[in-house]
């Protein structure tokens, strides 16, 4: 019996430090992206100046001009619309699969969901080029409608999810009090689970404004600043790829500098979330 309970001790102390270990390795390569990206672009920052590198509208990399807004205008409106498209329809079908499709259609629609979650950009990239460029140009519209279905996976699997978490008896409770399925799902499960929601939305905010390959495609990759939905622009991210293959000196070092901005960006909207997560907890 004491083997046992030592056996059983050492197996939970094994897998403690297992754990451990696996926390470490990640956290440490946050760490050594963070400082590979600030040891590696602040130089070029402070080189071609902080005011110039982020409000200049121009990209010229043969004559030693760098400035980036033209990519953070991109990936904002590019982002803003895959949210407009992507969120509402994501949370709606979460809703739907959770609390009113019935388990035949639940059975149908779970795999479908995780079949476009499998699927790699570069696929998603060539059927935008394929169907959506041919009826509205390469262009800020046809890479936000893409990127609305490609972040569509994360924010119904992870709103469901956090759907599904909600205790029954809320529910079970809001029907005694006489509401109806509808207003029991919408006035009390959703706003239950709106932590998990915001989560959701976080994440695919965090892939629109990552990706690279689809919106590389269909986007036009031009480093202009416009209002138009219809015209092309380019985003952070294509402009590393585009670039980067062939970059030397400071203009890959200002590449970086773009990837370290990309990074900051990220950061901002995962604190952000975190603050409005504990508001929402006070409140």
């Amino acid at each position: 019996m004491m083997k046992k309970k030592n056996f059983a001790k050492l197996k939970e102390g094994l897998a403690k430090i297992l754990f451990l270990i696996a926390a470490c390795v990640s956290i440490l390569a946050v760490v050594l992206i963070c400082l590979f990206l600030f040891a590696n672009g602040i130089p070029a920052i402070g080189e071609v100046g902080l005011f110039k590198f982020l409000t200049g509208e121009v990209w010229r990399p043969g004559n030693d001009i760098y400035g980036i807004l033209p990519m953070i205008v991109g990936s904002l409106y590019i982002t803003a619309g895959a949210i407009l498209f992507g969120v509402p329809i994501g949370i709606l079908t979460a809703i739907y699969l959770s609390r009113f499709a019935s388990r035949p259609v639940a059975r149908l629609l779970n795999p479908a969901v995780e079949l476009l979650a499998g699927i790699p950009s570069v696929v998603y990239g060539f059927f935008g080029l394929v169907v959506i460029v041919p009826v509205l140009g390469s262009s800020i519209l046809t890479a936000s409608i893409l990127l609305g279905i490609m972040i569509l996976p994360t924010i119904i699997t992870v709103s469901k999810s956090a759907l599904d978490a909600v205790p029954q008896h809320y529910y079970e409770g809001a029907l005694a009090l006489g509401a109806t399925h509808e207003r029991s799902v919408f006035k009390i499960m959703f706003p239950a689970a709106r932590s998990g929601v915001m989560a959701a939305v976080v994440l695919g905010i965090g892939r629109a404004i990552g990706e690279t390959m689809a919106v590389m495609m269909v986007a036009g990759n031009q480093p202009r600043i416009t209002g138009n939905i219809f015209e092309g622009i380019r985003t952070l991210t294509t402009n590393i790829v585009l670039e980067m293959g062939y970059a030397t000196d400071l203009h890959r070092e200002v590449l970086i500098a773009t990837a370290l901005v990309l990074f900051v960006f990220i950061l901002i909207i995962n604190l952000s979330f975190s603050a409005l997560k504990r508001r929402s907890e006070k409140v």
